[in-house]
This record gives structure tokens, C-alpha cells and sequence, in this order.
């Protein structure tokens, strides 16, 4: 006689205490499609579950592009996908979207949840790639160029909420950085290859460190004493120094930690300069008429994103561009405080180039 006991489902991994507090114990926020009233709950309470992303000025995003039915719109760094949800419902009938991420590990998991929303497959098309070669994959896939594209630079809260990735100085995890763990080098390798000099640049240009020069010496002599490999070993070593120089900075350790972690995160990843391919890209990419809208999170980012939309508009590539910056309403920063560093510019492609 053949048992017909159906198999029990695996038991969920013991945890200390009444609550999940690892990352990879959060099984609740790691389904949220199961769990969907807890995890609105730490929606409610102005947080992001663990895991996931919440989309930022998704509503000025779509007011900017005004993607429609039959267009090609691309998500340039689809991330979690909840700008790209957004785009392909709009783009639909017809329509496609067009989505890159050099993300490896968040990749396969967002293309799973967006095609599991029954869009038609054929208006999906998901590559891993750095949007640094936008012209390729756009001339592969829609030669006539795209009638919509968006940048969200920075970072995804999924990969700051995985202590493997070594983005934060939060959690505990190694000094990585990486979006691709398969390529490049890790933080705790940079370090060891830049001088004082060097770091100190990196600093001021990748986060406008005050501190720059002082961080910088005091996180290298620490490196050449005993290599930091985690992330609390460099935040350890920025708080000590930020303790020396309370009575010379208003600065918190929290601001210059973040601030370090950032800027060696963009040097980590070479962001500046697939920024700055990108935006060399785009009107090529463009369609005319067509639109185009990058959020930013530092100075760094916005200020070539500015300046290549002004040098676009004054020798004609772009027909219009955004006056100033579009930030998050204060009801959204409320909600979301990761959304209060965001800076949204536009730009819409001219029909004709200048002579």
C-alpha cells in the first residue's frame, strides 16, 4: 500500500530570543508575498523590510517619463524591480522593458518576481550587465533607440541589508562592497593598494568627507598594522578617530562612517565612471522625443548628471531638461528616510541634432 502522507513542509531554523534578528532569519520579510500583513507593519513603522527595496519617487518617476502603451522604456538598474513593475504595466499593451543589473545575486530573483506578475514574456528582456554598456545592449535589443530610460544610481536596500555584501557599517560582515562578487576586488583589497594621499581624494570626491585627510590617515595606519577585512574593523577605526577630533567637527561617527563606506563602495565599483558612460550614452540611445530621468544620492553623481544634460541641451542632443532638482515629498521622506538623499533631473531628446 502506497502512503499518501503528504511530505511536511522543512521546519523553520530555531532563533535566540522571541524575534529574528539575523538577516537570514527573517523568513517573514524574505516572503513577503506570504507574510504581507507583518511586513506592512514595518512599512507602517517608516522602515524597509530586510531584504527587500521600497522604490523612490516612483509617482515623479512616471509623471517625468510618461511611459505609454507600445513604447520601449529601460530600467537601467533594475534592482528590486519596483520602478521596473511600474514601466512594464505602463508600457503595456506592446510594449517592453528593457532591464539591466551587474547585481548577480539580486538579478534572477527580481526578474522571478516580475515575470511571475503574468506580464507576456516577450515584453521582458533582463540582462546582467553594468549600464555602462547601455549602447550595446540598446542597440542589440531596439535598434530605433528607446522611447523612455532610467538611472536609480546607488545602492538597493537588499544588498545593504546582506551582511555578505559588506556594504554597511551596520552589520557585521566582510569589508567586500562589491554589486558583482565575481568581479573586481573587494574594499579590504583597495586599501591596501591606495596611499594616503589617494584615499583622501577618494573621500572628498566620492562623499565630500570634511575629515578626508584626517579619515584617511588614521584608517591607513590601522590597514598597515593589521589588514581590516570586516566592516566593524573600519568602523572602529573611524569612530576612534572621530572621537580625537570632537572639538574640530560637528560631524558625527554615524555621518563620517557612512560618508567612508560610501565613497569606498563607489570606488570599489568604478560608479563614477559607468556614470559617466552612461551619460555619454544616452542621447544616442534616445529615440527622439524620447525621455530620460536619473535619480542621484551624492554630489558627486548629480553634478555630472547636471552638467551632461546642460552641455546636451546647449549642443542640441536634448530639447529640454529640468530646471533644478526633484526631490521626494516630505510625506514620502516621512514614510521612507532613505528617499530624503534622492535628486531626480530629466532630460528629453531633441529630434534633430545641431548642425
Amino acid at each position: 500500500m502506497t502512503d499518501s502522507t503528504p511530505d511536511k513542509p522543512p521546519r523553520r531554523r530555531r532563533y535566540r530570543g522571541r524575534n529574528p534578528r539575523q538577516f537570514d532569519e527573517k523568513y517573514k520579510e524574505h516572503q513577503p508575498e506570504r507574510y504581507a500583513d507583518d511586513v506592512a507593519k514595518v512599512i507602517a513603522r517608516g522602515q524597509t523590510p530586510a531584504g527587500t527595496h521600497r522604490p523612490i519617487m516612483v509617482r515623479e518617476v512616471l509623471a517625468t517619463l510618461a511611459p505609454q502603451p507600445g513604447q520601449i522604456a529601460v530600467d537601467c538598474t533594475l534592482g528590486y524591480g519596483g520602478h521596473a513593475q511600474e514601466l512594464l504595466a505602463a508600457v503595456q499593451p506592446a510594449g517592453r522593458l528593457l532591464a539591466l543589473d551587474c547585481d548577480p545575486i539580486e538579478l534572477p530573483k527580481t526578474e522571478a518576481r516580475l515575470r511571475a506578475l503574468g506580464f507576456p514574456a516577450e515584453s521582458l528582456v533582463v540582462k546582467r550587465m553594468n549600464y555602462a554598456g547601455l549602447a550595446r545592449f540598446i542597440e542589440a535589443e531596439a535598434p530605433g533607440g528607446a522611447d523612455v530610460v532610467l538611472a536609480d544610481l546607488g545602492l538597493s536596500s537588499m544588498q545593504i541589508d546582506d551582511p555578505a555584501r559588506g556594504f554597511t557599517f551596520k552589520i557585521a560582515g566582510p569589508l567586500d562592497m562589491r554589486m558583482n562578487p565575481k568581479h573586481g576586488q573587494p574594499a579590504s583589497a583597495l586599501l591596501s593598494q591606495l596611499s594616503e594621499d589617494r584615499l583622501a581624494q577618494l573621500l572628498k570626491d566620492n562623499a565630500d568627507e570634511p575629515l578626508a585627510s584626517i579619515l584617511a590617515r588614521a584608517i591607513l595606519l590601522a590597514h598597515d598594522r593589521t589588514p581590516l577585512t570586516t566592516t566593524y574593523e573600519l568602523a572602529a577605526v573611524v569612530r576612534s578617530a572621530m572621537a580625537a577630533q570632537t572639538h574640530r567637527s560637528s560631524e558625527t561617527p554615524e555621518d563620517a562612517m557612512r560618508r567612508v563606506f560610501q565613497a569606498l563602495r563607489i570606488a570599489v565599483n568604478d560608479e563614477l565612471g559607468s556614470l559617466d558612460a552612461l551619460l555619454r550614452q544616452l542621447p544616442s540611445g534616445l529615440k527622439a522625443g524620447g525621455r530620460v530621468a536619473i535619480l542621484s544620492f551624492h554630489s558627486g553623481e548629480d553634478r555630472r548628471v547636471k552638467n551632461a544634460f546642460k552641455n546636451g541641451l546647449s549642443d542640441g542632443q536634448y530639447a529640454s531638461i529640468s530646471d533644478g532638482v526633484i526631490r521626494a515629498s516630505a510625506e514620502e521622506q516621512r514614510a521612507n528616510p532613505r528617499s530624503a538623499a534622492a535628486k531626480l533631473r530629466w532630460a528629453i531628446r531633441a529630434a534633430t541634432d545641431a548642425c
